[in-house]
């Protein structure tokens, strides 16, 4: 952090520390993420730990001790690559077995992971590949000819590893120039070899999360911040060894990779990692493979309400309950979902530069008061703080502020990230006060046993969240102001079923001009995926502003209200 200034980095030390605990007092019995895999794999063996579901090929599965040597190969491979430790590898892939064996194997030789959502657009890619200076990068033959070009053009990049499927015969795979990841590994021994020592302080991820600005910033999350949000969310939810999670979401975000990754780890469980999520295979594999807790975020929910299957034909009697977040989720969807499938929904809230999750509601409140939590204040509570931090609601200004009062909801402890990489401004801004600003505004409720409840009410920073994604609006409102015709364009994020939120734009057009919905979106499509893209275009005059000129985004809102419950799909033959 050679880049942060000196009162930046006592603030940083500040919103790292819990209660008088600072962050160098480790509350894990670890040494590193190293240390926590070869000592479950010593403990557990042949128990199974991960069971992969491949769109392509099914079902595989693995024990600790099969995972474990797969990991070493690919340590091995890295280390033949001549990656060392703080080196950055990137991994531009989908959920697969490979992926996370890559991701541990960096990490156990203290290589830093830069996970690449390939739903960004190329521009963005490009910049985080080159900010992270990523020096190796994991590409799935997939994705290999869209992305070519921009790891050539990216100079810290040495290396490009083509993986294919290992459950494809040989003579099918299409190796061409770069070096297979299966054919790379299988001559590599499958046990540990010379790796350097690594610490707890020790950078393990680097995961870009948009901003305000339309560039995305490095979260830099160490192997401490890692394990101990591990071990709170395992503590939380009451998971023991003999419980399976399940992994829906994709292992590029923290929610995917920590809680349904790294926690089943830690506890001496197992998990079920599907390639993606399908709403029809949903409940069948919690039934199949005995699954007790999963991971989701509010749009999935929807999903699975509008799948509406028999529940009769499955028999879910051991599943727990679904951990609930990273997006906006209504009172009315909590209620709907758990009316619908009697299953309890542990709503939370974190975000990546808290490593994943701060706050849960308590698992143990009975069903009048779960309930009291999720639909008597307007918002369904986000829960209690998690011990490894505590939380609070600022003024503008740092202050705390009372019960029941609106502000900024902040965040200090030992899961906060270790700084915004390479970021000095956006440092200095997010740590002004000795915690982390999220940006989100809420309010909190103080419980008979003194515990407060915290609510988010919006977001103070205009980030859409759509599905859990987050996504700037600025950078939209770039292309739509430099669209021919456009007096004024501004992204709207709007309430919607599906994703919690949804783009729209709001479009003000020159005089003389005429435009449709249809032209607007065509030409955002040119630089935006469909994810992106705004769905509803409302043309108008009248764009509200603050004294000084400001445009006020939230004032829009309310003009997509109809659009609140439709499913946008993007067309089959889109480019």
């Amino acid at each position: 952090m050679s880049d942060v200034s000196p009162a930046t980095k006592s603030n940083i030390l500040k919103a790292r520390t819990v209660g008088a605990i600072p962050p160098s007092q480790y509350q894990v019995p670890y040494k590193d993420i190293g240390d926590l895999l070869r000592k479950q794999v010593k403990t557990y063996g042949e128990k199974t730990w991960l069971i992969f579901y491949s769109d392509e090929s099914g079902r595989h599965e693995f024990s600790y001790m099969q995972f474990y040597e797969l990991v070493c190969r690919t340590a091995n491979f890295l280390v033949s690559q001549g990656i060392k430790r703080g080196d950055r590898v990137a991994t531009v892939a989908y959920n697969h077995t490979d992926t996370v064996a890559q991701y541990f194997a960096a990490l156990l030789i203290g290589a830093v992971v830069v996970p690449i959502n390939i739903g960004e657009d190329d521009k963005r890619i490009g910049y985080i590949l080159q900010d992270s200076n990523a020096r190796l990068a994991f590409v799935r033959e997939e994705f290999l000819d869209r992305v070519e070009t921009i790891l050539m053009q990216t100079p810290s990049v040495e290396t490009i590893i083509r993986v294919t499927s290992e459950h494809r015969p040989a003579s099918l795979r299409v190796i061409g120039k770069y070096l297979d990841f299966h054919s790379a590994i299988r001559n590599q021994k499958p046990e540990m070899g010379s790796f350097p020592e690594v610490s707890l302080e020790d950078e393990a991820l680097i995961v870009y999360t948009s901003g305000t600005t339309g560039l995305p910033k490095g979260v830099v999350l160490t192997q401490y911040n890692i394990l101990v949000d591990a071990k709170a969310i395992a503590e939380w939810h009451g998971m023991t060894p003999d419980q399976r999670m399940m992994c829906v979401l994709p292992v590029h975000h923290v929610n995917g990779t920590i809680v349904t990754l790294v926690t089943p780890l830690y506890y001496g469980g197992s998990v079920v990692l599907n390639q993606k999520f399908h709403s029809s295979e949903f409940f069948d594999r919690i039934s199949t493979e005995g699954v007790h807790v999963v991971s989701v975020v509010p749009t999935l929910l929807q999903f699975l309400l509008h799948e509406n299957p028999d529940m009769s034909k499955h028999d879910i009697s051991q599943f727990r309950h679904i951990i609930c977040g990273a997006g906006p989720l209504t009172c009315e969807l909590a209620i709907k979902f758990e009316d619908r499938f009697h299953i309890p929904i542990i709503h939370g809230y974190g975000l990546s530069e808290t490593t994943c999750y701060s706050c849960f509601l308590p698992v143990d409140l009975s069903p009048d008061e779960h309930r009291r939590w999720l639909k008597d204040f307007g918002f369904p509570s986000i829960g209690v703080a998690v011990p490894p931090n505590e939380m609070t609601i600022h003024d503008d200004d740092g202050e705390a502020l009372p019960e029941g009062v609106k502000g900024e909801i902040v965040i200090r402890g030992h899961n906060v990230m270790k700084c915004y990489y390479a970021n000095p401004r956006a440092n200095e801004e997010s740590f002004a006060h000795g915690w982390f600003r999220s940006g989100d505004e809420g309010f909190y409720k103080t419980d008979s046993k003194g515990r407060k409840f915290f609510f988010i009410t919006g977001r103070i920073k205009e980030l859409i969240i759509r599905g859990g994604a987050n996504i700037s609006p600025f950078e939209i409102d770039e292309v739509l102001m430099n669209m021919p015709g456009v007096k004024a364009g501004l992204a709207v994020g709007f309430v919607n079923d599906w994703y919690g939120e949804e783009v729209g734009a709001y479009v003000q057009v020159k005089d003389g001009i005429k435009l449709s919905e249809e032209d607007v979106i065509k030409y955002c499509r040119k630089f935006f995926p469909f994810q992106k893209c705004p769905k509803v275009v409302i043309f108008g005059n009248d764009i509200p502003v603050t004294s000084t000129g400001k445009y006020q985004r939230s004032r829009l809102k309310p003009r997509f209200n109809q659009w609140k419950s439709v499913q946008f799909s993007e067309p089959k033959n889109a480019h």
